[in-house]
């Protein structure tokens, strides 16, 4: 039966020390070398650990690919969703359903280094850290369209939010358990985790690393994805568009206000010229504003809806925990007398 918040019974299960979470869409090529790459490096920690892999709602061969991987991998947890459900609702279920005392969250591409995992558990339990954010010191592998756009949202996030959001910050970062415990606490309905992590205040440090380039496959971020990006970012930590439809209103009634004294001043010194195109050009402008204001409390009007609806951002349609506690507990005809 689907569900929205499956949980495995961890009784007998040793709790985790660090806990990494890859949200996976359609990586056929990449997670064979994501897995080569990832595995030696959390063995190579002498902790315990588990990988927490996100399927969501892949048509590929990847969950062929991932069982395939777990038989011989046990540390590998697979969720899979019912459908596919974005990105950010992927690492919503990861975080969700971590139990390490860290979660580090990494995407299957390999463009964040794996290795940086080390640094960051290292820093986070050397300096008593809730959050390590992994940091892109040097983006040269993005295109320059990439580049620009990637600044211009971090430049309006930080206006919008405050400093406190890291610079070139994405969703490769560390969190200790009382930084997950909290994220889970919070009733947001859609989470957009470069801004909620850290808008917590809780102590932080950085990595830094050099971006790659993707290691099989193609983007599965494309522009309008970046886009729906920025404006659930805009629209869920900040009422500023909303302000910025009351000055667009302002602007709109001055601009106006000074062609009727212009006209009047036309009129009076006798040098009004018939004609449609400053009726026309001012009916667009009045019009314009009207949509641009329109759209963006459509845009607030359609959260608290969904807000109301309270769906869940996900279907579980899977998840080997569960298969795991069913092989660990007796079945009552085993112990009927």
């Amino acid at each position: 039966m689907l569900n929205a918040a499956a949980s495995a019974s961890t009784d007998t299960a040793p709790v985790p020390a660090l806990s990494v979470v890859i949200p996976i869409y359609n990586e056929q090529e990449a997670l064979p070398l994501t897995v080569a790459r990832l595995r030696p490096i959390l063995d190579g920690l002498g902790v315990a650990y588990e990988v927490v892999g996100i399927d969501d709602g892949s048509t590929d061969a990847t969950p062929v690919i991932m069982q395939k991987i777990r038989q011989d991998w046990p540390e590998l947890r697979i969720v899979r969703f019912a459908r596919n459900s974005g990105h950010q609702a992927a690492l919503t279920a990861g975080i969700h359903k971590a139990l390490g005392d860290y979660v580090v969250s990494i995407d299957a591409d390999l463009q964040d280094p794996p290795e940086k995992i080390v640094e960051m558990f290292d820093l986070a339990r050397g300096q008593d850290l809730d959050i390590v954010y992994g940091v892109r010191g040097d983006r040269g592998t993005d295109t320059f369209f990439k580049r620009r756009t990637a600044g211009a949202y971090y430049w309006l996030m930080r206006k919008l939010v405050g400093k406190n959001m890291p610079n070139q910050a994405g969703d490769f970062r560390l969190l200790s358990r009382a930084a997950v415990d909290a994220l889970k606490s919070l009733p947001e309905h859609q989470p957009v985790y470069r801004l909620l992590v850290p808008w917590l205040g809780f102590s932080s440090g950085e990595v830094v690393y050099v971006r790659e380039e993707r290691v099989a496959g193609s983007t599965h971020y494309p522009l309008s994805k970046m886009v729906r990006l920025a404006l659930d970012s805009i629209t869920n930590f900040s009422a500023s568009p909303l302000r910025l439809a009351t000055w667009l209103g302002l602007t709109s009634f001055l601009v106006c206000l000074g062609l009727a004294v212009y006209t009047t001043l036309q009129y009076a010194f006798g040098s009004t010229v018939p004609g449609w195109s400053s009726l026309f050009i001012g009916m667009l402008f009045i019009g314009g504003v009207q949509l641009i204001c329109v759209g963006l409390l459509g845009e607030y009007i359609g959260r608290i809806y969904s807000a109301v609806q309270a769906r869940p951002a996900y279907f579980i349609g899977y998840d080997s925990a569960e298969e795991d506690a069913s092989e660990r507990t007796p079945r009552s005809s085993e112990h009927a007398a």
